[in-house]
């Protein structure tokens, strides 16, 4: 790929991000982190051209899934990654193997990526929901969509569990995604770099457990009585010691 190419796709990329947790610098670490897989993969049978366009351009359809959830940030994306490349003269091959690239790169779905170059994507984009930025870019995620760190029942337990489409809280989709996204992933490179970085999840999400539930055994409940001596009217007339 051409440096005028690049900054081409680049600045359309740019005109296109106005999610905080899904911004240009996530779009950034995606690409190098897809570069560096593709590195230790054989770069030889990698189509670079084809993995650097798909990186820049695979979040593009967020604006659109903001606007309406019913639809797929990543189906939309890749019609528009598809269209975009078109109009700059790409090959049709080219261009459907890009837009190949970013339908299949989200998790929550049940298309699977084919290609290595649509299976390095994915893990690109996967690697940022582990770790530390993981966690970082989720509760990011969270604070733009309202949703509360916890949730606690009528027993006073944090929910921990529902998920996908019913995630209401960081601890539901910790449980629900972050965790489980170390076993998601297709090549040896980003696996290696996930189990590093899967403790310092581990223990983030462990200790903030910790601390919300010895908070919550300092309940309000210990200091109320059922009734209070000021609501018996028996009780209005006698003096106070």
């Amino acid at each position: 790929m051409t440096n005028d190419e690049y900054r081409a796709i680049e600045s359309y990329m740019l005109l296109n991000m106005n999610d905080k947790a899904h911004d240009q610098h996530h779009v950034y670490r995606v690409l190098n982190a897809a570069l560096d897989i593709a590195s230790h993969e054989g770069a030889e049978k990698i189509a670079a051209g084809v993995l650097i366009a798909a990186c820049l351009l695979h979040d593009i359809g967020r604006e659109a899934q903001s606007a309406d959830h019913r639809l797929c940030h990543a189906q939309v994306g890749s019609i528009m990654a598809y269209d975009y490349l078109i109009s700059r003269g790409w090959p049709v091959c080219a261009a459907v193997h890009v837009k190949d690239c970013i339908a299949t790169h989200r998790y929550r779905r049940d298309t699977v990526p084919q290609s290595i170059e649509a299976k390095i994507l994915f893990d690109a984009d996967k690697l940022e929901a582990s770790g530390a930025i993981g966690i970082a870019r989720t509760l990011i995620y969270g604070g733009q969509v309202a949703e509360p760190l916890y949730i606690i029942d009528e027993s006073g337990n944090i929910i921990t569990d529902g998920g996908g489409a019913e995630i209401s809280s960081f601890m539901q989709e910790y449980n629900y995604k972050l965790k489980n996204v170390y076993n998601a992933f297709y090549t040896k490179r980003a696996k290696d770099i996930a189990a590093k970085r899967q403790e310092t999840a581990i223990a983030f999400y462990g200790g903030l457990y910790c601390e919300i539930q010895e908070n919550y055994k300092n309940s309000i409940d210990s200091y109320l009585i059922d009734k209070q001596p000021h609501n018996n009217p028996q009780n209005h007339n006698k003096p106070v010691n």
